[in-house]
């Protein structure tokens, strides 16, 4: 190994590694997701308890309860309700059960936990909340849940959510 060339100095000359310029994020770490296709939103890292991805025959149907919950699920010997993020928020389509894995980000305020099912997770994001803008016109049912948005481009948003709302809604009664 120690004769191998890519191992040894060129012409005696010392090689220092490239060093690469550690930035400060700005902001505050988002976790970003679509509820559908084309709705992306985002949550603050710090409400989030985990990031779980499973079947859906793991989340299990519980009779005479919300429409929006989709049922329960064990993870950890924890039990957390899961809920249709997307219907909670004002859509029209319940969530499409019938694919491989369901993303499901579960939310935890003072020790209550609730999982929110989503179409999509992107990952995190370091978000300045300066440039956050108060959203004109957004939809009845989900103006209580937004603190505001990013704009991205002139057609698209990026929503971000008030977790802590969405625990707290009056929704969640049958």
């Amino acid at each position: 190994m120690v004769g191998n060339p890519d191992f040894q100095t060129i012409s005696g000359q010392d090689q220092a590694p490239e060093l690469q310029e550690i930035k400060t994020p700005e902001g505050e770490l988002h976790l970003r997701f679509f509820i559908t296709d084309e709705e992306e939103f985002a949550l603050p890292a710090t409400g989030i308890r985990r990031i779980i991805e499973h079947t859906p025959d793991h989340i299990t149907p519980v009779p005479n309860v919300s429409p929006l919950l989709l049922g329960t699920l064990n993870e950890q010997g924890r039990v957390i309700w899961v809920a249709d993020l997307g219907q909670f928020l004002g859509q029209a389509k319940p969530m499409n059960t019938d694919r491989a894995e369901i993303p499901v980000i579960a939310v935890e305020d003072q020790g209550t936990m609730l999982g929110l099912a989503v179409h999509q997770i992107i990952g995190t994001e370091w978000l300045d909340l300066d440039a956050l803008k108060v959203t004109a016109t957004p939809a009845d049912a989900m103006a209580p849940f937004l603190k505001g948005e990013w704009l991205l481009t002139d057609s698209k948003a990026l929503k971000l959510l008030d977790h802590i709302s969405i625990l707290r809604s009056a929704r969640w009664v049958a």
